[in-house]
């Protein structure tokens, strides 16, 4: 995961990667423009955009319309600009600034983007119908020709899928080229 801070002054920017750099946090990018954000997104699949309410070339949610999925905006901005940004998924901080809410609510943020990552993994993955009709052929096939029962090819298939490392797939492939 990574962090991109963009405030129209780059020194104002560089600060912030200061502090959350000296709290653990790794800086990928710091920039003025919502153009040198997205173009240093493009690189990347998830992480923090820490930006303020302008910045020369556009708005904050202008940039946040841009975000590719897996990234998360913290607004830095005036308490009045913060009232605008309640009914949207943007995290806010409230300037001036303190140092601790800044680096509890990046920590915050990193910690919910890890829980939504290992989530994701750990969702079964969904394969193509023709995948899936790959492992069927090899099932069957194992059935017919070693009297298996379906779950004992299943099995099998998985455990020669982990055995030569390969997915289930490839696995059920090279069975059906094996066996035909």
């Amino acid at each position: 995961m990574n962090i991109i801070v963009v405030l129209p002054k780059i020194e104002d920017a560089r600060g912030i990667r200061s502090i959350l750099m000296k709290n653990g946090f790794p800086v990928y990018a710091v920039c003025s423009t919502g153009a040198q954000a997205l173009n240093h997104l493009r690189d990347l699949n998830d992480g923090i955009v820490i930006c303020g309410y302008k910045m020369t070339d556009m708005l904050y949610i202008e940039l946040h319309e841009c975000l590719p999925p897996g990234f998360d905006m913290l607004l830095l901005a005036s308490q009045t600009v913060l009232h605008d940004c309640l009914d949207n998924d943007i995290m806010c901080l409230a300037m001036p600034l303190k140092v601790h809410d800044l680096v509890n609510t990046v920590d915050m943020m990193w910690q919910a983007a890890a829980r939504r990552r290992r989530l994701a993994k750990a969702k079964p993955k969904v394969r193509r119908p023709e995948e899936e009709a790959l492992i069927r052929e090899a099932k069957e096939v194992l059935m017919a020709r070693n009297n298996m029962t379906e779950q004992e090819a299943y099995r099998y298939l998985q455990k020669c899928s982990m055995d030569s490392s390969t997915n289930l797939v490839e696995t059920a492939q090279m069975v059906l080229t094996m066996m035909r």
